[in-house]
């Protein structure tokens, strides 16, 4: 990979993957690790990132005290070791632990303390489970997942809730930590119990969210800020779409445009929504503006004005696309990371 001056959030997230694919996977790492000592982050809080990534590519080349020194490092650049983001970079460290041999006391105490994340974090179930199989406990992960699981059906059954999957692409807690118990179990070759099941039933549930449609192209309509107060104060029931206020519709949006971006997707940018504009579409189709098919074919005719269209990312210096006159990293730019 050629060197680059400034290594932004995109090029990490290309990186990961497409790194193992290069020439010099190791070389890749080493930079990733240069970057970050020299201050060539483009955003300075991707620096555990960045390194873990190091670690990972490291770990995966036998690497091992390479892998340790970058998973060290990251779990450094993090605020703090408790830092939520730090999970996956602690776990990568406990996994080096157990490979290098000798220091399984010290894995196991790691992960441990990172247990409780089986409970908040969509990732963790992962790379605990992966960690402590690493280290030959096997039968600990399917224990650790299964009393998470009780713990989270259980406080839905309480408040008499039924286990929900979440969105297509963002499935909550309780699936992560379902399939991983139940690839475990798999592996340990136990039985089929009755929260195997409903692994089963949140997964094809998940599939057939997927497969339906879903109206994307709505979610990228962009309100200004006097027309969403208009809409939400006209359309009271878009709140569950647009959000509670205008704030969390842009940080919406920021999220999902972070969120295709790491799915590979490129030229992308909003498309900047009116009120009238709505209701006049609505009008001509005979809907209502509330109808997500209605919402849809807006953004479709949106699509080809190409005044309508706002482009995305700007440059962190740059005003932020959302109009509101600040600098896109003082503004926006959070907004995907809260």
């Amino acid at each position: 990979m050629p060197t680059k001056d400034v290594l932004t959030s995109a090029d990490l997230a290309e990186l990961r993957r497409s790194a193992l694919g290069m020439a010099n996977p190791l070389g890749v790492a080493a930079e990733l690790a240069d970057a970050v000592e020299k201050g060539r982050l483009a955003n300075p809080e991707d620096a555990g990132d960045a390194l873990t990534l190091a670690a990972e590519i490291a770990e995966i080349r036998t690497k091992l005290d390479a892998a340790l020194r970058y998973a060290e490092l990251a779990v450094a650049a993090y605020p703090s070791a408790d830092d939520d983001r730090a999970g996956l970079a602690r776990a990568l460290r406990a996994r080096v632990l157990f490979r290098l041999g000798g220091r399984e006391d010290e894995a196991v105490a790691e992960l441990t303390a990172l247990r409780p994340l089986l409970l908040s974090r969509p990732d963790a179930p992962a790379y605990l489970s992966a960690a402590l199989e690493v280290g030959g406990r096997s039968s600990t992960a399917e224990q650790w997942l299964s009393e998470a699981v009780d713990t989270l059906v259980g406080d839905r059954a309480a408040a008499d809730v039924e286990p929900e999957v979440g969105p297509p692409d963002a499935p909550g807690v309780l699936f992560f930590a379902l399939q991983q118990r139940h690839r475990v179990r798999r592996n340990l070759n136990l039985p089929h119990d009755r929260n195997d099941d409903l692994a089963d039933r949140l997964e094809n549930q998940l599939v057939r969210r997927a497969q339906a449609p879903q109206g994307a192209e709505s979610e990228l309509l962009f309100w200004p800020r006097p027309e969403f107060d208009r809409l939400l104060a006209e359309q009271a029931a878009l709140t569950e779409t647009y959000g509670p206020d205008w704030d969390a519709h842009r940080a919406r949006l920021e999220k999902e445009l972070v969120r295709l971006t790491g799915a590979g997707q490129s030229g992308l940018g909003v498309l900047s929504a009116t009120v009238d504009g709505l209701v006049g579409f609505a009008d001509r189709r005979n809907g209502a503006p509330g109808d997500p098919e209605i919402r849809a074919g807006y953004a479709r005719e949106l699509s080809t004005r190409p005044n309508a269209r706002i482009a995305w990312p700007p440059e962190r210096n740059d005003a932020c696309w959302c109009g509101s006159g600040l600098k896109y990293k003082k503004d926006c730019l959070p907004r995907s990371r809260s």
